[in-house]
């Protein structure tokens, strides 16, 4: 067996110097690629903190945007009771369109009520006919409310 190799401490090891200049240039390479690496880290690290604190400082009230906060709460509850009277308008609408055709059916019992009164032959003036219709009125308004 010729290609075994005894290692001890008397070994000697003969190498060329072109072979052993690349090793250390080798082993100076990975050294330097690692420290640029570790450099690197460190430098993305250092800036990550610094976004972080700078973040935090900016998030921090400050009186003008405690103001603007107020301002904006203001804004919100006067907008919440624009649309409730709106909505409320909404039914108003609603109600009066009820009360014209109720008002509508009524005129037309009182005419009725009127042409009956007339073919009974008992003649009511125009100003009797109308206090009562008025008076009517008021009373019929009065229960609506």
């Amino acid at each position: 067996m010729k290609d075994r190799i005894d290692v001890s401490s008397n070994s000697k090891i003969s190498m060329p110097i072109a072979n052993l200049a690349m090793v250390i240039s080798l082993v100076a390479t990975v050294v330097l690629m690692y420290s640029s690496m570790t450099q690197r880290i460190t430098s993305l690290e250092t800036s990550r903190e610094l976004m972080l604190n700078d973040l935090l400082k900016a998030s921090d009230q400050k009186p003008i945007d405690q103001e603007q906060f107020l301002i904006q709460e203001g804004l919100a509850s006067d907008l919440e009771k624009t649309i409730t009277r709106v909505d409320e308008m909404m039914h108003n609408g609603v109600n009066i369109s009820r009360m014209m055709k109720d008002i509508d059916r009524l005129r037309s019992d009182v005419e009725d009520l009127k042409n009956k009164v007339r073919e009974n032959g008992n003649s009511y003036s125009a100003s009797h006919v109308s206090k009562w219709s008025t008076s009517f009125k008021r009373t019929f308004i009065n229960e609506l409310n």
